[in-house]
């Protein structure tokens, strides 16, 4: 090997991911990511719920109106505890954190892949299914690697 083919790579924090190119995602970033798409959808979802949907490809009536509404209040409370928490130092209470976090993707990514392989939604449905996996594999990666003493 040629000196001049090594690259010096510098050691990269325990809370990061790596991702295509050698860019790192940290816990934090991974947190404000959710938080806009919690403030996103929850807003839609408790003004528009109609609206959205239909953008989906789903129709519902007065009840699926008021369940989508309250969906979106659950998603206001997650936008607090994603922006809040996106700056947690590693302890108890963050490694708590990612996995609420991590059930709860983990149960929407199921939730959301069984309805769009059912054609509940259409073809835009899979941009839910992606982007709970997305979250479900970022809060679970930060569930699993443990932060490497300094």
């Amino acid at each position: 090997m040629n000196v001049d083919q090594v690259v010096y790579q510098e050691p990269r924090a325990p809370d990061t991911i790596l991702l295509k190119g050698g860019s790192l995602m940290r816990f934090g970033t991974v947190m404000a990511i959710k938080a806009i798409v919690c403030l996103v959808f929850g807003f839609l979802l408790v003004v528009v719920p109609a609206a959205l949907l239909s953008f989906l490809g789903i129709t519902v009536g007065p009840g699926g109106i008021f369940i989508a509404r309250l969906y979106g209040a659950s998603l206001f409370g997650n936008l607090m505890l994603s922006w809040y928490g996106r700056n947690v130092a590693e302890s108890n209470a963050r490694q708590t954190i990612a996995l609420d976090l991590f059930v709860y993707d983990a149960i929407g990514f199921v939730v959301a892949l069984l309805a769009q392989l059912s054609g509940l939604m259409n073809p835009l449905g899979w941009f839910i299914v992606v982007v709970y996996l997305f979250f479900t594999l970022g809060f679970g990666y930060h569930l699993v690697v443990k932060p490497r003493a300094s």
